[in-house]
């Protein structure tokens, strides 16, 4: 019996399909409207003139202390061990909101470069480049548990399965290579929505992220997972055209919109073959390359190795590339110990990369954004800090933005945002629009409605723009 037929039957679809109807109705003209769109899922364009080709955002796992790091407050270093003057938000730990005494950071602060923004002892490598870095001191989020504000960072909604901000810039602008991907997620977190985080929920499958190492974990040697590099060329080939006809033959009788997105999946992952394993090969690099990001030195050499390789990526034409460490950075207990351990590892690395960026002159067209999903309170919570999304710290580089600024503030202890605010979703609207894309405009029909990235939410933060 011919397996074609076989495999086909297997999936005993409905005889009525949204294909069929559009193939059969108005001359057949509803169905060329559906293979245009079809088309035009791998990239919509650019709704005005980009200042960023691409993004590369390093995510600090479990929440980063905004004023341990880059938002320097003098009356909390001077008040220290004092009661909290103003009532405390809703917090995880009742006992220690109810005791709320302030905590002093215990890490010395410094002004820097010719703009003199604030840093700390924690991150001196990356202090070094705070001229060409923009400081969003006013961030905020929804969500005091990690699961409900990761998944805000990263798509947009703290309850809903919803797709990544990658999934939708590869929607929107497709990659700039045909040979990799437009969305690349290196060692991406097991937890808090694992998948969920990189994943495209209901935009067609070949916008989700193509994962490469795991948990904050890149070794030596790292690559894609199943990349049958080894295998005859003309043998690939012919695996991956009978597992098109079968995908081709289902969709004809389906209209089933995710079996558009595996067929380009697919041909994607055969063109991978090639092309990807001289991108993730960061042994060629040279020596003083590999230094300048930590590699071969025990703390820096995992994160080292996740930043050289987000730059391969983006050299190499990939749209938007993700940074994870693991949930290191949730400092509920142990804070000095536990900040200074995590900011060793990364802090070289990611000064590295913007060294090598700028260096290469793709800086000022690659965005590079940094922060966690929430920040810490200034009030004690024992030996540390608990959650924070009422009023944190994230950093931009490059891509269209002004380096050496200060955007924002949080009040005189560091709790809450007061001035200049900018949202999750003013964050995602912002991204978009150094990409080109008008995040209202940015949309895709499921079950009855257009969604978008930012919901119905979000505004441009036009002021941070060079």
């Amino acid at each position: 019996m011919n397996p074609l037929a076989t495999a086909c039957r297997r999936f005993d679809p409905p005889t009525l399909s949204r294909r069929s109807l559009l193939s059969s109705a108005a001359c057949g003209f509803g169905s060329l409207a559906l293979s245009d769109l079809a088309r035009a899922g791998s990239g919509q364009g650019f709704h005005h003139a980009p200042r960023a080709k691409r993004v590369i955002f390093l995510f600090m796992h479990g929440g980063p202390s905004q004023v341990d790091t880059f938002d320097y407050k003098p009356e909390l270093q001077k008040r220290g061990g004092e009661r909290l003057p103003f009532a405390p938000a809703k917090n995880l730990d009742p006992a220690a909101t109810s005791q709320a005494k302030l905590m002093a950071s215990p890490w010395e602060f410094r002004r820097h470069g010719e703009s003199g923004l604030w840093g700390s002892t924690l991150f001196p490598e990356v202090s070094r480049h705070l001229d060409d870095i923009c400081v969003i001191r006013s961030m905020e989020s929804k969500g005091q548990s990690h699961g409900q504000a990761v998944c805000m960072l990263h798509t947009g909604t703290d309850n809903f399965v919803r797709p990544s901000v990658g999934s939708w810039v590869s929607y929107g602008l497709g990659s700039d290579t045909k040979d990799l991907p437009g969305f690349v997620s290196i060692s991406p977190s097991a937890s808090h929505g694992g998948p969920r985080n990189y994943g495209s929920a209901f935009l067609p499958a070949a916008h989700q992220a193509t994962t490469i190492g795991r948990n904050g974990k890149l070794g030596e040697g790292a690559g894609f997972s199943f990349l049958d590099a080894g295998t005859n060329a003309a043998v690939q080939r012919r695996k991956v055209d009978f597992l098109q006809q079968i995908n081709r033959a289902y969709l004809e009788k389906t209209g089933h919109d995710p079996v558009e997105g595996m067929i380009r999946s697919m041909e994607m992952a055969f063109r991978m073959q090639a092309a990807a394993p001289p991108v993730v090969d960061i042994e060629s690099e040279p020596g003083h390359i590999k230094e300048l990001y930590g590699i071969g030195t025990e703390k820096t050499d995992n994160y080292g190795r996740q930043c050289l390789l987000a730059r391969r990526f983006a050299e190499a034409g990939v749209r938007y590339i993700q940074v994870s460490t693991p949930n290191v950075w949730d400092q509920h207990g142990n804070l000095k110990g536990g900040h200074e351990k995590n900011a060793a590892a990364v802090d070289r690395p990611i000064a590295g990369l913007l060294a090598d960026l700028k260096q290469r002159g793709m800086l000022e067209d690659t965005l590079v954004v940094w922060g966690g999903e929430f920040g810490r309170t200034p009030i004690a919570q024992g030996t540390g800090r608990d959650h924070n999304p009422q009023g944190f710290t994230m950093w931009l580089a490059g891509g269209g933005v002004k380096g050496g600024l200060a955007w924002g503030e949080t009040d005189e202890f560091g709790y809450f945002a007061v001035r200049d605010k900018v949202h999750m979703h003013d964050l995602h609207a912002t991204m978009l629009h150094l990409l080109g894309i008008d995040h209202t405009r940015l949309t895709y029909r499921y079950a009855g409605r257009d969604f978008r990235l930012t919901d119905v939410y979000g505004d441009v933060v036009k002021g941070i723009f060079a």
